[in-house]
């Protein structure tokens, strides 16, 4: 019964929300059918088995390549999912709704799998090397080291002059 009202109240709701839109354009004697209609859509969505589920919590999934042939390369990571070579697998994973995290327990990976390619890894820090990311603190700690491990050296006193010495 609860599951009754809860459908009768759905499909009149979305029935004033359809007719709420100022480009719905009905006669009076239209509504009750579309009520109907729309109560009659509802049930049939509320009395569906089971909701759909993308991923099942005890699927195996089954690896394109292994784990070592995935790594095998410097220049591109192989996608477990697809086979398919990535310098950056992030925003693959993203787009079949993983996290690098996910992904890694899926296919019972360890926690360093890297996301990334390792020549495409150095590319992006020589690239930042050369801009100069990460000196300027290098460089103050470099200044303050050898101004504190610079000896001292004593300064030489100015002696008067005399009035004679003019």
């Amino acid at each position: 019964m609860n599951n009754e009202i809860r459908t009768v109240k759905l499909a009149a709701e979305l029935t004033a929300a359809w007719l709420a839109n100022p480009s719905t354009r009905t006669d009076r004697e239209d509504i009750p059918a579309f009520l109907t209609s729309m109560y009659a859509a509802v049930s049939d969505l509320s009395s569906a088995v089971s909701p759909i589920s993308l991923d099942k919590p005890n699927q195996k999934f089954e690896p394109a390549v292994t784990a070592q042939r995935s790594l095998a390369s410097p220049d591109h990571i192989l996608s477990l999912i697809n086979g398919e070579p990535y310098k950056i697998l992030r925003r693959h994973l993203k787009s079949h709704g993983l996290t690098p995290a996910e992904y890694r327990s899926r296919y019972n990976l360890s926690a360093d799998y890297p996301m990334v390619a390792p020549s495409y890894s150095n590319t992006r820090r020589v690239m930042a090397k050369s801009v100069g990311l990460g000196l300027k603190s290098q460089k103050s700690s470099e200044k303050i080291d050898i101004f504190l491990e610079a000896p001292r050296k004593p300064r030489a006193r100015k002696t008067p002059k005399s009035p004679t010495e003019d």
